[in-house]
């Protein structure tokens, strides 16, 4: 049985790639390995290496990779010792890695340099931070591209990658999206105690190449939420550089009953509240891929998604800046917005394209030894 390692850092990852190593698992050609790190491992973000063993999967290894706050480059470092020594010992066929996270340049690094195939999920997407940089890092570290749509193909082809080695699956976390498996919402309100009748979702991340403004730009969005007047669910941000920032800002929150927060939410409990809330506001690319599947109406607050969509097209997203009065104006305005649905992203079938393809010799047969791919002009 050929060995397949996937590699998982963030409670967001993990939600995408569930349903492709639950293939993985069921199938009777593979053998399903996952190495857990990143902020899963920490108690501040809710120890969500716990979920993915209440899921069942079997074959779990966990790897501390960084303290609360930690420099990127200090987590990659140690990422890639920790993964190193893992793979070593495991010598798996394939390392998975998923989007533009630091652990997936780690997987996709000790991967080509120990001729292990890197599949990446998701490559050739855009966005307005360092993750950009380092999704297309993980695009030419790997050898096979299981991406969202043809423009993403076009993107990695752009890159200089061979068109065979580019697969179009579709984004996996439809298929969870789409499914008849998520809970109620009287069940999920129930389990996080969730009071709210009516509610929007809050997530803000760092951006990592604005540190030295995210203080004044958090503390403006902050005081739209709390003058709105509305009730929101919030998540804490990932662990990127900043967040500490961010998190001294959320304490404004614990005394306003209109404010629930969490450092983590169960995925298929996440999309749930995602379906029913009245919109979500913040910079996470959920508001950009998960809301358009629901047709959920969405506030993109400054330059974190840049690139990432059309306003013409995205027709349920409106676009500000992190000024308090823009985004007033804004929670006002997306009430009225009609419900428009996106289908950019994937059909809900990613899953089974996945596991069809790792089925297939052709996939085995792409050539570990890369070689650059120039596009005719």
């Amino acid at each position: 049985m050929r060995k397949i390692l996937f590699i998982t850092g963030t409670r967001a990852d993990y939600g995408k790639i569930k349903p492709l190593m639950r293939k993985v698992e069921e199938s009777k050609e593979f053998e399903l390995h996952i190495f857990v790190t990143g902020m899963h491992m920490l108690s501040k973000y809710g120890s969500t290496w716990k979920e993915i063993e209440k899921d069942g999967f079997k074959n779990i290894y966990k790897f501390i990779n960084q303290q609360y706050n930690f420099h990127m480059d200090i987590a990659l470092s140690n990422t890639i010792i920790g993964l190193s020594n893992f793979v070593n010992e495991l010598r798996p066929d394939m390392i998975v890695v998923h989007g533009d996270r630091l652990e997936a340049l780690a997987g996709a690094i000790v991967g080509a340099f120990n001729n292990i195939r890197v599949a990446h999920i998701e490559g050739g997407e855009v966005s307005g931070t360092i993750d950009e940089s380092i999704r297309h890092a993980i695009t030419k570290f790997s050898h096979i591209h299981f991406v969202c749509n043809e423009e993403a193909k076009k993107r990695v082809i752009q890159l200089g990658e061979k068109p065979e080695s580019v697969y179009v699956i579709g984004s996996p976390d439809i298929d969870v999206m789409l499914s008849d498996t998520l809970p109620s919402l009287r069940e999920v309100k129930e389990h996080y105690e969730i009071e709210f009748e009516n509610y929007a979702i809050f997530i803000y991340h760092p951006v990592t190449t604005q540190i030295d403004i995210l203080h004044r730009n958090i503390k403006e969005v902050i005081d739209a939420l709390i003058e709105s007047g509305k009730n929101y669910v919030v998540i804490y941000p990932n662990n990127d550089e900043g967040s500490n920032i961010i998190l001294k800002e959320y304490e404004r929150f614990k005394m306003n009953k209109r404010f629930k927060i969490f450092p983590s939410l169960r995925f298929e409990y996440f999309l749930t509240l995602l379906k029913h809330a009245d919109f979500m506001i913040g910079n996470s690319s959920a508001g950009i891929r998960e809301a358009g599947i629901y047709g959920v109406r969405v506030i993109d607050i400054g330059i974190r998604q840049k690139g990432r969509y059309d306003i013409s097209k995205f027709k349920n997203i409106i676009h500000v800046n992190e000024n308090k009065e823009e985004i007033l104006k804004a929670i006002q305005k997306v009430q009225l917005v009609d419900k428009f649905y996106i289908s950019a992203f994937g059909d809900g079938k990613s899953a089974e394209r996945f596991i069809n393809i790792l089925k297939s010799e052709d996939v085995w047969n792409i050539e570990i030894q890369k070689n650059f791919v120039d596009i005719e002009f």
